[in-house]
């Protein structure tokens, strides 16, 4: 195969498939290549995801990619025409805060505020409030919580994947089934990735979105990257004493967090133990519902007094070990290498901006359309974290 790109996509996910149509929507004839390992995308962080997407960031330019995927969900057969998703099946329900901290009205008023500067629809509501809404949940150490009532929700995430790959073939791009194996570099400038299959193939320009195996290909160029894999395990439960089709997706401050899914309820947690896993570790952990998720849910909602596991998966985060934050733009050691990085487990959802601002700073040399300095590479040469503010 002959593969002589302008740009290099590595990585065929949501990420890379969302770069690759941005730039050759932007650029028509700009020659792009994307380099996948496995397009069945089985063990894909896309193909896993919960697929959710809120407003509800303490960092505004959070909230600005989120309101840009919004507007993007909800338009997706006129951006991508050709892809054959006629709808993403958004789920409006919302996303519900608790907190149980004393101090967290104020901090929830700020932010809200702030959101709803940017188009949001957060309320903030006392525990009166929050009963008159759902009154299933038992709210005795509960203090506010806050609500995107539209806007928030979840959809589908393979149909947003195989319109935009559709939809960026129609426009010139090229997809390849293949594994990068190596990078090559010459002082400041990458020149070369080294696939299993192609062999060696020279670009202008490189991206880098590899999911979990993000600082495998820094490692290439001699650099260190905070970005490994965590594992989640996702537990879709039937109960039937707790039928509640229009609940929001809830964040609980106890630890888990659960949503409607077709007459049943997708729920997970964080375990306590949560540390870098091998990006071929799918093995689920079982004991996490019955052990940690079933005692908090019960408690929080007594309706699940009767639950059953109808389903479990395993996905993993590419996870920003710094600040849970994306790490964005161009590599400020490399002339030509772009980073798409370290979301933590909001990729799907940031998807549709960060492949604009992405293609917008390869076309152009800086953020356009939206300003995402905030996340490039910097604060982590600097070890200057940028934290969302927890308000649980």
């Amino acid at each position: 195969m002959d593969l002589k790109p302008d740009v290099l996509v590595i990585g065929g996910g949501v990420m890379g498939a969302s770069v690759a149509y941005w730039i050759t929507r932007i650029a028509p004839g700009t020659r792009v290549s994307v380099v996948e390992m496995d397009p069945s995308y089985a063990r894909a962080s896309t193909a896993l995801s919960v697929a959710s997407i809120r407003s509800q960031f303490s960092n505004p330019v959070n909230v600005q990619i989120s309101r840009f995927g919004l507007d993007f969900i909800r338009s997706f057969a006129r951006e991508a025409p050709e892809g054959g998703v006629p709808d993403l099946g958004f789920k409006e329900n919302g996303y519900l805060f608790l907190s149980g901290n004393p101090d967290a009205a104020s901090l929830m008023g700020e932010q809200a505020a702030m959101q709803r500067s940017l188009g949001a629809a957060t309320e903030v509501l006392d525990p009166a409030a929050i009963a008159a809404r759902f009154p299933w949940l038992n709210l005795d150490d509960v203090v506010a919580a806050t609500f995107g009532r539209t806007g928030e929700g979840w959809f589908d995430n393979m149909g947003l994947l195989g319109g935009l790959r559709a939809q960026a073939r129609a426009q010139g791009a090229e997809f390849v089934t293949d594994r990068v194996v190596g990078l090559e570099r010459e002082g400041d400038a990458v020149v070369a990735a080294v696939l299993a299959q192609a062999g060696r193939v020279e670009a202008a320009a490189f991206v880098n979105a590899a999911g979990t195996r993000a600082s495998e290909l820094l490692r290439w160029l001699g650099e260190e990257f905070p970005v490994e894999p965590r594992k989640r395990t996702v537990f879709v439960i039937d109960a039937p004493n707790a039928r509640h089709p229009e609940a929001p997706l809830l964040v609980d401050h106890t630890g888990f967090y659960l949503r409607p899914e077709h007459g049943q309820w997708i729920t997970a947690t964080v375990p306590a133990e949560d540390g870098p896993c091998d990006a071929d570790d799918f093995e689920p952990d079982h004991a996490q519902f019955e052990e940690l998720i079933w005692p908090a849910l019960y408690a929080r909602a007594p309706g699940f007094d009767a639950v059953k596991v109808t389903r479990f998966w395993v996905g993993h985060y590419a996870y920003n070990t710094l600040d849970q934050n994306a790490i964005l733009g161009r590599h400020p050691g490399f002339q030509n290498l772009y980073l798409a990085n370290g979301f933590s487990g909001h990729g799907l959802q940031q998807a549709p901006a960060v492949g604009r601002g992405l293609a917008e700073v390869i076309l152009t040399g800086d953020w356009q359309s939206l300003d995402l300095s905030d996340l490039d590479m910097r604060r982590v040469i600097a070890r200057a974290p940028f934290l969302e503010k927890a308000i649980i």
